[in-house]
């Protein structure tokens, strides 16, 4: 089997998008070998908007808002994907992911905003004003990828590179880190730097969580992420800070981007209770 998350069974596109994708082991979650993690069906979702019919010349995903419904299995699924509202400046896009034996009842869904850029032309630029992003936190130096802790899960936690700037999966609090995917999403493709953003953003809350995730669970239902530019190259720097109130209800905003600068915002709600 390749190193990918997905290999690919089915892929039609007649004015609507529809795939069909084999799950491989590198999807399961540190918790559950029988759950994805979300990243990895965030960016196949990702990828399917993409190669949709009628998109605004040169698009960028400006916003991708992810609903989780229920945990994605490590299992055969199906993936559709439509235009909502086409256009030549904005279009809005949604997609549908579901396992193939319960294609009724999705996992997960996409609403996304793709909006035209403007090209390097400086003409085409001119009058616009532009603001400084965030800088790249420094990439440590000399610094080991992390080993998977004790006790989790092998898959999508081995199939990316972590190297740690501040924090850790096991020390709670904000954290900063420096990540790479060491897997294709799909067999025999290289991921765009868009699908990288998306593999790795539902991680803000994991890197960030309050307490360790032994004792407590972390549920997010949903994933946003506010872009203003394609990241470029393989690595994506994450940074993130989760806060949680005593009802159980958390929420995580995050921040990423590449060696340039920040690209993306990012925004989970959090189900959290004790784990039994």
């Amino acid at each position: 089997m390749s190193y990918a998350f997905y290999e690919i069974l089915e892929e039609k596109v007649d004015g609507t998008y529809r795939g069909r994708f084999r799950s491989t082991d590198l999807t399961s979650g540190p918790w559950a070998p029988g759950l994805q993690h979300a990243g990895p069906p965030s960016a196949l979702l990702t990828r399917a908007v993409g190669r949709l019919p009628d998109l605004p010349p040169d698009p960028l995903a400006a916003r991708l808002s992810f609903d989780i419904h229920a945990p994605v299995p490590v299992a055969e699924l199906v993936l559709a994907a439509r235009t909502l509202r086409g256009g030549r400046r904005v279009a809005l896009v949604e997609a549908t992911l579901a396992a193939a034996l319960e294609v009724d009842r999705p996992v997960m869904t996409l609403r996304a905003w793709l909006l035209r850029q403007r090209g390097p032309d400086v003409t085409a630029t001119a009058g616009l004003p532009s603001t400084p992003s965030a800088p790249a936190p420094p990439r440590p130096e000399g610094a080991r990828p992390m080993a998977r802790p004790a006790g989790w899960h092998p898959g999508y936690l081995d199939a990316i590179q972590w190297h740690w700037v501040e924090g850790s999966f096991e020390a709670p609090g904000p954290a900063t880190v420096w990540t790479r995917m060491l897997a294709a999403l799909v067999d025999g493709e290289d991921p765009a730097p868009i699908e990288r953003l998306a593999a790795v953003a539902d991680s803000a809350s994991g890197i960030s969580a309050v307490a360790n995730p032994r004792d407590l669970l972390f549920v997010n239902t949903d994933l946003t992420l506010h872009i203003t530019r394609p990241p470029v190259g393989e690595s994506i720097w994450m940074r993130a800070a989760t806060t949680l109130a005593p009802t159980g209800i958390g929420r995580t905003v995050g921040e990423l981007g590449d060696a340039a600068g920040a690209v993306a915002s990012s925004g989970q709600c959090l189900f959290v209770e004790p784990r039994r």
